[in-house]
C-alpha cells in the first residue's frame, strides 16, 4: 500500500463537510458497497453521481458513501500498518467480522474513532480511566451487524484544540503509522485492559492519537 498516495486521496475528502445525516445501517451499507473497490476521491464522486443523481435522497446517499469510503480506506491503511509489524499476524480470512489480526497470538478487531461527544467525562478522565471509555465505545458505537463483544483495539483520534475537526486526523496516515508502530514496539499482553460485557470477557485497549 502506498501510504503517501492514499493520504493525499483521503485529504481530498477533508476539504468538504462531514455529515452522516443518518445513523449507519445495513440498508445504506448495501447501497454503497462500491466504496470497497474505489481508491481515488475523484472516481468515488463520479460513481456517486452515476448511482444516485436522480434519487430523491441523493444528498443522504452522497454523504453516506463519502464517509464510508473515507473511513474504510483509513481503516484499511491502519490495518496494513499493524499487519506489517513483526509481532503481528494477519488473519487468514479477510472477511472475518471479529478478527483483523493477531498480536502475540491474541486476536483483535480494530476501529479508528474520534473522541466521542456523548462520553460524559473529560479527556483527562478518559486517559486515566481507560476501561470506562472502552465500555462506552463497545456499547454505543456499533449497531446492527457491526456490534460485537470480541477483542478490539480502538485508535482514538483527537484534535485537542479543535475537537470538531478530529475526524480529519483519520487521513493522517503517516502520523498514525508512527503512533501504531510505537504502540506495537512496547506491546505487553499482560497489561491489556480486560472488561466484561454481558458475561463476555474482552481484551481491549486504546491507542491515543492526539494533536
Amino acid at each position: 500500500m502506498n501510504y503517501q498516495l492514499l493520504e493525499k486521496e483521503l485529504k481530498e475528502r477533508t476539504k468538504t463537510n462531514y455529515s452522516w445525516r443518518r445513523k449507519q445501517n445495513d440498508f445504506f451499507d448495501s447501497k454503497t458497497n462500491f466504496i470497497y473497490k474505489i481508491e481515488t476521491y475523484h472516481s468515488l464522486q463520479e460513481k456517486i453521481k452515476l448511482e444516485f443523481s436522480v434519487n430523491p435522497d441523493y444528498l443522504d446517499f452522497k454523504d453516506y458513501a463519502l464517509n464510508r469510503w473515507y473511513n474504510f480506506w483509513s481503516a484499511k491503511a491502519v490495518e496494513t500498518v499493524f499487519c506489517k509489524h513483526k509481532n503481528v499476524t494477519k488473519h487468514y480470512n479477510s472477511k472475518d467480522r471479529y478478527t483483523d489480526f493477531y498480536i502475540s497470538t491474541i486476536p483483535f478487531d480494530h476501529k479508528t474513532t474520534t473522541f466521542p461527544k456523548g462520553f460524559n467525562y473529560s479527556i483527562p478522565f478518559a486517559i486515566e480511566h481507560k476501561k470506562t471509555l472502552i465500555k462506552w465505545l463497545y456499547k454505543n458505537q456499533s449497531n446492527q451487524k457491526r456490534q460485537h463483544y470480541k477483542n478490539r483495539l480502538f485508535i482514538v483520534v483527537l484534535d485537542f484544540n479543535n475537537p470538531y475537526e478530529s475526524w480529519k486526523l483519520k487521513a493522517e496516515i503517516i502520523w498514525l503509522k508512527q503512533i501504531i508502530e510505537d504502540y506495537l514496539c512496547s506491546f505487553d499482553a499482560s497489561k491489556l485492559p480486560e472488561i466484561a460485557i454481558e458475561d463476555t470477557k474482552i481484551k481491549s485497549d486504546i491507542i491515543w492519537a492526539i494533536k
